[in-house]
């Protein structure tokens, strides 16, 4: 029974995969045609089946640029970057959807040496870190193999010395793979979808409005309570929102 079980699934997983795929083809010629409602509807159904990627995000947030629909633009070019930290297309093209939002929020700086740590944790994702702490375990491991059994003095010393910068890049990538998976674990983001909403100073609507921001923010998630949403912009304001006007990353 769980042999056929198992056949029933990879069965159903590739037919899924397979109908994505028609469908991210047909989305990519209505996209081509400048058919870009018909577009954004195919990508969608591709994410409702389960199947998300970055080209399918890119895709809808392009989609949504031509039509100036600011917040989705955003929302989704941010949803591939998180995906893949890494693509020039999709970093650049969130640059020109930012450059359409009102809200000119200037970041806290960082101190230099909290800026270089973030900058080089930043520079691979949480699999990239790993993949380069398996890489450099293995190397570590051949290295160290290789000066046992070296019998010359020089390529002991060499493989010696390999061996512990190998280990030493190991060590530093679980570490930074850890760093980089705890700072997505905090750090909950929105965007803001309305075209205009109110923060306000406590989860109410009687509360004080503190200030407005408008269709595209982005901003950091601090904690939930009944319809309200307590966020914080990257300059350090706070305050408090409806759920509803911002959608989660």
């Amino acid at each position: 029974m769980k042999f056929v079980t198992i056949i029933c699934a990879l069965f159903i997983t590739t037919v899924t995969i397979a109908q994505s795929e028609s469908l991210f083809k047909e989305a990519n010629q209505a996209y081509a045609n400048e058919n870009y409602e018909e577009a954004i509807s195919k990508y969608q159904s591709i994410l409702k089946d389960g199947y998300e990627s970055t080209s399918v995000y890119y895709n809808l947030g392009n989609s949504h640029y031509k039509l100036n629909n600011v917040g989705p633009s955003v929302y989704y070019f941010e949803k591939a970057l998180k995906l893949d930290p890494n693509d020039a297309d999709v970093t650049n093209n969130l640059a020109y959807a930012r450059q359409m939002t009102i809200d000119a929020i200037d970041e806290v700086p960082k101190t230099g040496v909290s800026k270089i740590v973030n900058s080089v944790i930043a520079t691979l994702s949480v699999n990239g870190w790993a993949w380069l702490a398996v890489i450099a375990s293995i190397s570590f491991v051949v290295l160290i193999l290789l000066y046992y059994f070296s019998r010359a003095s020089l390529k002991k010393r060499l493989f010696f010395i390999g061996g512990s910068l190998a280990f030493l890049i190991a060590i530093c990538a679980v570490v930074f793979a850890y760093q980089q998976q705890s700072v997505l674990e905090q750090k909950s983001f929105g965007i803001i979808f309305p075209e205009e909403v109110v923060v306000r100073s406590e989860p109410n609507s009687r509360s004080e409005q503190l200030f407005l921001l408008h269709e595209g923010t982005k901003a950091k998630i601090l904690e939930d309570f009944d319809s309200w949403r307590k966020i914080e912009l990257a300059d350090g304001k706070q305050g408090w929102l409806l759920k509803t006007e911002l959608k989660a990353l």
